[in-house]
């Protein structure tokens, strides 16, 4: 029987989207045995700085992306809003599944919606993206730093230490904690990181049989959206010391891609949007988000 090893984080949510992937890829080949390889990142060991103090959110994936350089692992699943826009030689983003719903949502229990939030409310994010979408929004809220994984940072909310938090709707559901959210956030509100909702599976280049399995479960139109969206990532050098977000979605036969970035300081926030004819590449789609990123350096 062929054996293929997966790599992932040991957070209950990286596992449980893991799991769930691994078992869409054995319904299409049952004759795979497929062996878990659990990475503990830099990342998930510091959990008492902002990642944007820490080095940004390739931590949570470098150690994982070793295991396949080396040989330990065949295939990674990541969040693909973890994964930097420029991976590794030798390593490929092999697949990219159908994504999930890609919003923010507020938590609120005891005022709901954004709008029913009193005056200097705490909401909990560490998220500069968020905190920018959230002051856009409510200039009179504090927002404070909240990490942790999913399940903690509920904790911290239920316990009093802020009024509210903001996560991603799709870290949610995929927990079995959709009911959780309060609001879902327009994207006019709070423009999604980008590729969020999204996996991405990374392989070695040099592996044809392990990409050949993946391209059985590989969703063209999530892989084209979420290009669009690294496009600009790479465009503009993005890390977490970056306030910055890219959102592509299909309205008819076009893309509207719409992106923000600013200064590390949240100053100098600059916009941009393009609608297009729907790409039919991801190559496409790469070249039309480094090309609205470039409008945005």
């Amino acid at each position: 029987m062929p054996r293929l090893t997966y790599a992932t984080r040991r957070s209950a949510l990286a596992l449980a989207q893991c799991r769930a992937f691994v078992a869409t890829l054995k319904a299409r080949h049952p004759d795979l045995e497929l062996v878990e390889l659990q990475v503990v990142t830099t990342g998930d060991k510091i959990q008492d700085r902002p990642l944007s103090e820490v080095g940004g959110k390739g931590l949570f994936v470098k150690e994982i992306e070793e295991a396949l350089l080396d040989g330990r692992a065949d295939l990674a699943v990541h969040s693909i809003k973890d994964v930097p826009g420029v991976l590794p030689g030798g390593l490929t983003l092999a697949c990219v599944p159908p994504r999930e719903d890609p919003r923010d949502v507020l938590v609120a229990p005891a005022y709901r919606t954004l709008e029913a939030l009193p005056r200097g409310a705490k909401v909990g994010t560490s998220s500069l993206r968020r905190k920018l979408s959230l002051l856009a929004a409510r200039p009179d809220l504090d927002v404070v730093p909240l990490r942790g994984n999913v399940d903690t940072r509920l904790k911290k909310l239920d316990k009093g230490e802020a009024a509210a938090i903001v996560l991603a709707f799709a870290g949610l559901r995929r927990l079995g904690l959709g009911g959780r959210e309060t609001e879902i956030l327009s994207p006019d509100i709070s423009l999604p990181a980008i590729g969020q909702g999204a996996l991405g599976v990374e392989a070695r280049s040099s592996d044809a049989e392990t990409r050949a399995r993946l391209a059985a479960v590989h969703d063209l139109e999530s892989a084209v959206r979420v290009a669009a969206e690294r496009g600009v990532l790479v465009a503009l050098g993005g890390d977490c010391k970056t306030p910055i977000a890219a959102y592509a979605e299909r309205e008819g036969a076009q893309m509207r891609l719409r992106a923000f970035v600013a200064d590390a300081d949240a100053s100098r926030l600059r916009r941009a949007e393009r609608r297009v004819a729907w790409p039919e590449t991801e190559a496409e789609a790469s070249e039309l988000g480094l090309s609205l990123g470039r409008q945005l350096v």
